[in-house]
């Protein structure tokens, strides 16, 4: 049977980055203690992102996704997650669709949305970290709010 797309003639043209990380996705799982997890989508209509994320010394230690959707979908989350992992979480909330496509070599039009909600998706982790875990993520403010400094 052809391809649904292809009978139509509506076949993204997708670039063989996109198509590496939709054969073969980095990091697909759960994170069963993760530090945050965001999640995405509505799976009655479409794509559906969640995203696990584990800190550790202010920094994503680990970054875990499962997705359901098109092939642009899971390489972008693939992609995500090579590109978060290891930055601090104010580096991972600069990170946009801009950032995800061009990792890729870019993305059909299209799907550009589908970049778009990986980087929401795990700028809700991050969020959802920061709201159960206020005094964690931001020592340093806190320990200067309760006069730290050094001297003894």
């Amino acid at each position: 049977m052809e391809d649904e797309w292809e009978s139509e003639g509506a076949s993204p043209e997708y670039t063989d980055e996109v198509l590496k990380h939709f054969i073969e996705p980095h990091n697909v799982g759960v994170i069963s203690d993760a530090d945050g997890i965001g999640q995405i989508g509505d799976p009655t209509c479409g794509d559906v992102f969640v995203m696990f994320i584990k800190v550790a010394g202010g920094r994503l230690a680990d970054v875990k996704y499962l997705v359901r959707g098109c092939p642009a979908a899971i390489a972008t989350c693939s992609a995500l997650s090579i590109i978060a992992t290891g930055k601090t979480l104010d580096e991972a909330m600069t990170l946009c669709d801009d950032d995800i496509a061009r990792e890729l070599g870019g993305l059909p039009t299209e799907k550009l949305h589908c970049s778009n909600w990986a980087a929401t998706v795990l700028h809700l982790a991050i969020d959802d970290y920061k709201k159960h875990r206020p005094n964690l993520h931001d020592w340093r403010s806190l320990y200067a709010q309760r006069g730290g400094g050094g001297s003894n």
